[in-house]
């Protein structure tokens, strides 16, 4: 195995992980993390152990896209970086489309992917504009 860096294989993730947040899916939001995760924005970081951690982390996201009217996410790789056999440093900026068909700009992220045999799971993320 690997650290992937098949932009497919990226691509499919990040297109499952969009449509679990945008439709509020907090079981397959979880399924994207290896454990332990952590979360490191300029003012907080976090870490979790369990899916359920995870999914509790986001409750409030699913809310937000919904007030915002945000119907689906795409991301657009910027960056992939391997870091090691089974590690990933992959650069995301979302875009987001909203109810009404119009494009709406995302936030840029830093993902650091590990390879598993069910293939890449989201080890930290970095928010970085």
């Amino acid at each position: 195995m690997n650290a992937s860096t098949d932009l497919d294989t990226l691509a499919d993730f990040f297109d499952r992980y969009g449509v679990a947040l945008t439709s509020g899916d907090l079981p397959a939001i979880a399924g994207c993390y290896a454990l332990p995760g952590l979360v490191v924005a300029d003012t907080y970081s976090f870490s979790f152990t369990t899916p359920a951690a995870v999914a509790l982390s986001f409750v409030g996201a699913a809310p937000d896209y919904q007030n915002r009217e945000l119907v689906a996410a795409h991301a657009r790789i910027e960056d992939v970086q391997p870091v090691s056999a089974l590690l990933t440093m992959v650069a995301v900026e979302w875009e987001f489309l909203d109810s009404r068909g119009q494009s709406v700009p995302g936030e840029r992220y830093r993902y650091l992917l590990r390879t598993s045999d069910d293939g890449p799971r989201i080890c930290t993320v970095v928010r970085t504009g």
